[in-house]
């Protein structure tokens, strides 16, 4: 998906203000993905899974800055994920469709969590983002 200047714009603004708070989202959002997913859980059956587990928070701070980079980075999003991708498609060899779930279930806690700022323009930019998110991870699979 292509993100118009526009795009870019709110995607930028927005991260900034999910800020340092990155983390702390996007935990909540793999929690709530591996409730409604549970064969999501398979791809980290070597993590502790239970709530409030360091190995999850450790995990969600690494996804919290590849998001933040590439928030940062919108025009190169294949470069700045490259070695991302690699991990994920050659060593953790994770479902791809699982990046699409994370995907939404982060658009639902940023949703709740920052109700006034994620407006529908915003909701689109972000959709757009993730699943270019999504895209480049998934780019290593072929």
């Amino acid at each position: 998906m292509v993100l118009s200047p526009a795009d870019k714009s709110q995607v930028k603004a927005f991260w900034q203000k999910v800020g340092g708070n990155a983390a702390v989202y996007v935990t909540e959002a793999l929690e709530r993905m591996f409730a409604s997913f549970p064969s999501t859980k398979t791809y980290f059956s070597h993590m502790d899974l239970s709530h409030g587990s360091a190995q999850v928070w450790d995990h969600s701070k690494k996804v919290a800055v590849a998001l933040t980079v590439a928030a940062g980075h919108l025009d190169d999003l294949p470069g700045v994920l490259s070695a991302l991708s690699d991990l994920h498609a050659h060593k953790l060899r994770v479902d791809p469709v699982n990046f699409k779930f994370l995907g939404h279930y982060l658009l639902v806690t940023l949703a709740c969590h920052l109700p006034d700022d994620f407006t529908p323009a915003v909701h689109a930019s972000m959709d757009k983002f993730m699943a270019g998110v999504s895209t480049v991870l998934v780019s290593k699979y072929r």
